[in-house]
Formats: structure tokens, sequence, C-alpha cells
């Protein structure tokens, strides 16, 4: 029959022992030092000077002094000497120094953590997940980093998101204050879609990418293209803007047909072009000019031309093309003049167009 037990080694009473208090006293010993086993630190390999009644160690490699010998094993300062206490299999220690758990697993202590992780229900880092957000995190900065070749890696990093059907949404949600500002992924079909919000309710559309062609769109663009429906007659010596009061197209409605010029809706750098064409009144000796005008008085530099031969009526043109800077609530406008001789801006054929190109 054995003297001790055979997991803690707690030493049995004999029958008919002399001083069985001495026994009883030990095993309690052993006891009071592993249950509920907590440890100081793991990596001292001496004693430290001046411990404290009931002060455990796990003993580090390469153990000296009184603990020669001990490596792994815990240290427990009892009665004014050191008790030795080997670990068994599945012993568990909490390092204080270190806030860690660790498990003997026969050979050495290992942390707690698991390496696998599989089918969570919840998951919650710095917060609590619930059945709406499964994987919630709190924190102020996440890494995702490739593992590399020397690791036994690629090198490579892909991070992949799915969704079942086309017409199902995939993507990220960008809010400030839990109020959803943009939309960036493929939203009620495969095109890549970037939209934004000022309210979280109503979204626009700030670019847009067909997944069949690669060709990019940006609904939002402003841009537009004006004629005039009527033969516009300007007098010799005159400046004059031409009333372009119709449009073939007029995204984000940029240019005010009623005032007949364009009105910035944000900052940026323009690009506009113009078409004037020719129609005789009295003489074809008429000398054509045409230009663009900031906010109604200013010329703007490289838009002016002219032409100044002989004219063939519905047949002589000037192009005009030029990019500007704007500011929100900037106006351009088109504008005719004659030298010589007075004459017509003509109708359908003359018109002016533009879009915000940065």
């Amino acid at each position: 029959m054995s003297d001790a037990t055979t997991h803690l080694l707690l030493p049995y009473i004999l029958a008919a022992q002399a001083q069985k208090h001495v026994t009883h006293n030990e095993a309690l010993r052993i006891l009071d030092g592993l249950v509920q086993l907590s440890v100081l630190d793991r990596n001292l390999t001496a004693p430290p000077g001046s411990p404290a009644d009931g002060d455990r160690h796990i003993v580090g490699s390469g153990a000296t002094g009184d603990w020669s010998g001990w490596d792994l094993n815990v240290a427990l300062w009892t009665d004014g000497a050191w008790l030795r206490l080997p670990p068994r299999t599945g012993w568990r220690a909490w390092v204080e120094d270190e806030g860690l758990l660790l498990v003997y697993d026969g050979a050495g202590w290992i942390g707690t953590t698991p390496s696998t992780l599989q089918n969570m229900a919840l998951l919650g880092i710095g917060t609590t997940a619930d059945a709406s957000n499964p994987f919630s995190a709190k924190l102020n900065a996440a890494l995702w980093t490739a593992k590399t070749v020397a690791e036994g890696g690629t090198g490579d990093l892909f991070y992949t998101m799915n969704k079942e059907a086309a017409g199902d949404d995939l993507g990220l949600t960008l809010q400030t204050g839990f109020v959803t500002k943009a939309l960036v992924g493929l939203f009620g079909s495969d095109r890549f879609r970037l939209a934004v919000s000022a309210d979280g309710s109503t979204f626009f559309d700030g670019l847009s990418v067909d997944n069949a062609t690669g060709i990019v769109d940006q609904p939002r663009l402003p841009r537009f293209k004006a004629y005039t429906n009527y033969d516009n007659y300007v007098g010799v010596g005159t400046w004059t803007k031409i009333g372009l009061n119709n449009t073939d197209y007029n995204d984000q409605g940029a240019f005010d047909a009623t005032n007949n010029h364009f009105v910035a809706p944000v900052d940026g750098t323009y690009l506009f072009g113009a078409t004037l064409l020719y129609k005789v009144n009295a003489s074809t000796t008429a000398r054509m000019r045409g230009r663009l005008v900031l906010n109604g008085t200013t010329e703007i530099r490289g838009s002016m031309g002219e032409t100044s031969a002989t004219h063939v009526s519905l047949a002589t043109a000037i192009w005009l093309q030029t990019m500007v800077p704007l500011t929100a609530g900037d106006t351009v406008e088109l504008q005719g003049y004659f030298r010589v001789a007075d004459g017509y801006f003509a109708a359908d054929h003359t018109s002016f167009w533009g879009c915000k190109i940065g």
C-alpha cells in the first residue's frame, strides 16, 4: 500500500503511526500550496532573498541554490523552508506578474488560450456581441498582415467577403456617431458602388463601376450640354450673352437655362467648350468672336476666339475650349460679338457644354 495519494502526493496517516499530527499538517501544507494555485512569477532560477510565508514560484530552467534541480517545479515557502511541489499533467497556475493562466502539459507550462476557435456563436472584443452583431470589436487600431515566406506563408494577404446572390448587399458601412455617411461595395447588384449620405437615409452614388466591362461612371458629376433653339441676333461692337434655353443633358441641374449660364455646384476644376455658328443678317463681312465669361464680367483666359475672313452663312463656326478653377456659386456664360457688320448666332447648332474634371 502506498504511503501517499496518487495525484498530489499527500502523505497518508499510517496505522499505529506516532505523531500523526505531523503527517496531517504536512498534507495540509501541500493542499494549501496547490489548491487555487497562484504563483508570483515563472522566471526566477534562484530563491528570492526575503520570501513571505506562502510565496509560490514556478522555478525557471537552470535553477541553482536551494532550487537546484527544481526546474519547472512549484516552489512553496512555508514554515521557513522551501517545499518542492513537482507538477502533474493538467495542473493550472495563475502567474500574477503576467496576468496569465498556464497549464502543465507533462513537459512544460503552456498558455491556456486555445490555438483554434471554431463555430463560436458570439465574439466580443472590448465590447459585447449580440445577435445583430455576432462579432463586435471596440478598439482604436487593428492590423492584418501577411504571413511571410520565411514563416511558411506566401507573403500575400487576401480579405474575402461573399454574398449569396447578385441582388443581395455586400460592403462596408462607414458611420459617424452611428449614422451612416458612406457605403462601399456591391449593393443590390454586382456593380461596385461608392455612395455617400448626409443623414444616413438618402444616398448618392459618387462612383459606379460596371463589373462586366470595367467602365467607370460618376453619376453625380456636374456636366451639361446646352443649346439655343432660336437665332440669337447680336449687334456690332457689343459683347452679348447667348440665349441658351435648352439642354441635351444637364446632370445635377448645373446649367441654369433661365439665366443662360452654368453655376458651379462645388469647388473644383471644370472643362468647358462651345460652338458658335454664324448666320448672316445683311452682310457676310461681319467679323465674329466668342468667349466664356466668369461671373458675368471677367473673360476666362484662353477662351476667346475669332474668325475674320468673309463668312459663309450657316457654315462658318468658332470652337472654344478651356479649363478653369471655380468656386461653388461661380457662373460661366457664353458671349458673342460682331465687328464690321451685325449677324446671328444660329439656332440648334450654337451650343455650350462643360463638366467637372477635378
